[in-house]
């Protein structure tokens, strides 16, 4: 072989290690009394770091979801098939209880460790997270109906994947999806005009089109329709308990920016078999029960991708020379990496804080509930605003190395945007927070609440506890200013929760930066005097760990 094409000072592949080796998770637990989970969490992440499972991740990405709308004589069969390897791939993350099962789970701490395990298994591939956030998601939504729920709950919460075409009740396990947005009205369901017409039997037959409904070969759906008492929520299965297939065409799968995994399609209702879901007229109050839970993986999913993307862009610089010294090494690159680690940080903590305030309320704790509300809304904006940014911010750390397929960074930088847009966009979580702030004024004490203690530990958190009371004051514009108060109340959230349980030197870096001023709002301008060897430290991958 000719010496021009001797390999050198390039970058061994992030594989062979534990994902779950992220100090942030195992924290987390512990605080939480969770410990039983820690050996079946590394055992999830030895699995998410190796090669195979990263391989499936990659052949899912590459061989996209096609829809087949005929078969070969003609007669309709709406199907969307699969590489291989995403059934892998959700035959794994049902396997290890990342749906439904959480429902089921009678240890301690179930939304906990489910969120830390979807994490780490996460680190594999984004698109097929989309079905099992939604299976995990329609179980307190669905139970608006009990009989509904009496019959379906076990087969959404069973550890079996099951993909064959038989009606919902003959199969050993079910993924559910939602289908709610309509081209006339996005965001705007209440503009929905899919109708549902009451049947004699008590079914309903639903007509319409949705703009967007993700994984159609869903077993079931619930779907927002216009029934006579209002907007309503309805349960639709894909087959029909006589084993004849639903009223319902997948029409196109979207041709999205990333996510490719996942189908993304319109369909048309025509005159499908519905159930009620809850009562007429209660269709958002019913599957905003399924919404908030999928809006807990969005603001989880982002922070996996920030951690994903940290670890490899650390990974990068520890194995990379340049300019007579490892990058990890030169101060400005390990200014931008420690500024990394510390928003990934920040993000995983308060995301899974949030699935243990689930837990809580789940119990029936009345704070826990006012908390989860405010804190779920401004998080999930500020969490998924910063999402983008730190991807590019990650991939630039590799160079032109981060530009190719290869690296799985255009992967991560096409998948960040996704997780802001869905279940809401930017302009929509923030409305949302001020809508609980105007609605459930208590949302809003039980939040200073939680800050506050943290009161006296850190002047800069103190200080931005200060100006954001005064931020409230200007009712007039608050609408206006919605972005900047909702994004420094997430902040300010993450600065309290660094402060009272995260590591010291990835705290200070926080408070002083994103809190106290000393930071230029670009990743990588953190002030002098940061501990950046600790926090780098507690982000860099342990390869054959």
């Amino acid at each position: 072989m000719s010496a021009t094409h001797t390999v050198t000072n390039q970058v061994p592949p992030l594989v062979g290690h534990d994902a779950a080796d992220y100090p942030p998770f195992l924290e987390a637990l512990r605080r939480e009394g969770a410990e039983h989970a820690l050996d079946e969490v590394h055992e999830v992440g030895r699995l998410a770091g190796s090669a195979e499972a990263q391989e499936w991740g990659d052949l899912a990405e590459a061989h996209p979801p096609v829809l087949h709308t005929h078969d070969r004589y003609g007669n309709r069969i709406d199907e969307v098939r699969y590489d291989p390897s995403y059934h892998r791939l959700m035959e794994t993350a049902v396997g290890l209880g990342l749906h439904g099962a959480v429902w089921a789970d009678a240890r301690p701490n179930p939304h906990l460790t489910r969120a830390v395990r979807s994490s780490v298994w996460g680190a594999v591939d984004a698109g097929h997270g989309c079905p099992i956030s939604m299976t995990y998601a329609v179980v307190p939504a669905l139970r608006a109906n009990a009989e509904l729920s009496a019959q379906y709950e076990p087969l959404l919460s069973t550890l079996e994947y099951d993909t064959s075409h038989r009606p919902p009740l003959e199969k050993r396990g079910l993924i559910a999806g939602m289908s709610m947005t309509e081209k006339q009205g996005g965001s705007d369901v209440r503009a929905n005009r899919t109708e549902a017409v009451p049947q004699p039997d008590g079914t309903y037959r639903l007509t319409g089109h949705k703009w967007f409904t993700s994984a159609p070969m869903s077993d079931l759906l619930l779907v927002l329709a216009q029934a006579p008492g209002g907007l309503s929520c309805f349960f639709v299965p894909r087959i029909l308990p006589d084993g004849t297939r639903n009223a319902m065409a997948v029409m196109r799968l979207k041709d999205k920016l990333g996510n490719h995994s996942n189908a993304s399609s319109e369909v048309e209702y025509e005159g499908a078999h519905g159930w009620l879901v809850g009562d007429e007229g209660r269709g958002v109050p019913t599957i905003i029960e399924m919404v908030n839970m999928t809006r807990l993986d969005c603001t989880l999913g982002s922070a996996t991708g920030m951690r994903v993307g940290t670890q490899q862009a650390i990974h990068h610089a520890v194995h990379r020379r340049a300019f007579g010294a490892a990058l990890v090494d030169q101060p400005l690159m390990r200014n931008v990496l420690a500024d990394l680690a510390v928003e990934a940080e920040a993000s995983t903590t308060v995301a899974l804080w949030l699935a243990a305030l689930t837990d809580r309320a789940a119990g029936g704790d009345e704070r826990a509930t006012d908390l989860r509300r405010i804190s779920l809304a401004v998080s999930k904006y500020h969490v998924c605003k910063r999402g983008p940014l730190h991807a590019a911010e990650a991939l630039e750390c590799l160079g032109g190395n981060g530009y190719v397929e290869d690296s799985r960074m255009p992967r991560l930088y096409r998948e960040a945007p996704l997780l802001s847009v869905w279940e809401g966009s930017g302009n929509v979580a923030a409305l949302d927070a001020l809508r609980a702030m105007g609605r459930q004024p208590q949302t809003v004490e039980a939040f200073f609440e939680e800050v506050e203690r943290a009161s006296g530990a850190d002047r800069h958190l103190d200080a931005a506890t200060q100006r954001l009371k005064e931020a409230f004051a200007d009712v007039e514009t608050l609408q206006h200013r919605a972005r900047t108060v909702v994004g420094d109340m997430a902040q300010l959230l993450q600065g309290s929760l660094l402060v009272r349980h995260g590591h010291p030197a990835v705290a200070d870096a926080f408070t002083r930066s994103r809190l106290g001023g000393e930071w230029g709002n670009v990743l990588g301008t953190l002030p002098t005097g940061v501990d950046t060897a600790a926090i780098i430290e507690r982000s860099t991958p342990k390869v054959g760990s």
